[in-house]
C-alpha cells in the first residue's frame, strides 16, 4: 500500500489524517469532502487505501463505501467516525470497511490498522 484518499467533510481532519498518513510512509493522493466526490475521485486515482468519515455530507456514507467495493472488491477502505456505537462499526464492516476508527484520530491506532491491512496483503 502506497496511495490513499482521504474523504472528509473538515478541512482540519484531513490536514491531520495527511499529515498521519504521510508520516507513515503513504502518498495521499487526492482529498474529498463528500461521499459522491469520493466514488468520482476513486475511480479516477485507485488509491491502494481510502480513509472515509462516514458523516459527510451528500450520498450515504455507506453507499460510498459499498460502490467503491463494487468497482475493486479489493478496496481497503478505513471508516472513520465519532459515532462509536457497535451498530454503526456493524453496518461499516458489513458495506465492506476493512477497519473502523473512532474520532478523534489517534496516530497510533491509524498505523496499527494499515499495518494490519498491509500484513493481509503479504
Amino acid at each position: 500500500m502506497r496511495t490513499t484518499m482521504i474523504v472528509d467533510d473538515t478541512a482540519f481532519t484531513r490536514l491531520m489524517l495527511r499529515g498521519m498518513l504521510e508520516s507513515l510512509g503513504l502518498e495521499v493522493v487526492v482529498e474529498a469532502e463528500s461521499g459522491e466526490e469520493a466514488v468520482k475521485q476513486f475511480m479516477l486515482y485507485r488509491p491502494d487505501l481510502v480513509t472515509l468519515d462516514i458523516s459527510t455530507p451528500g450520498m450515504d456514507e455507506l453507499a460510498a463505501v459499498k460502490k467503491i467495493r463494487e468497482i475493486d472488491g479489493k478496496a481497503k477502505i478505513i471508516v472513520c467516525s465519532a459515532v462509536v456505537q457497535r451498530d454503526a462499526i456493524m453496518r461499516a464492516i458489513a458495506a465492506g470497511a476493512s477497519d473502523f476508527l473512532a474520532k478523534p484520530l489517534q496516530k497510533d491506532r491509524v498505523e496499527w490498522s494499515i499495518q494490519h491491512l498491509k500484513a493481509e496483503n503479504g
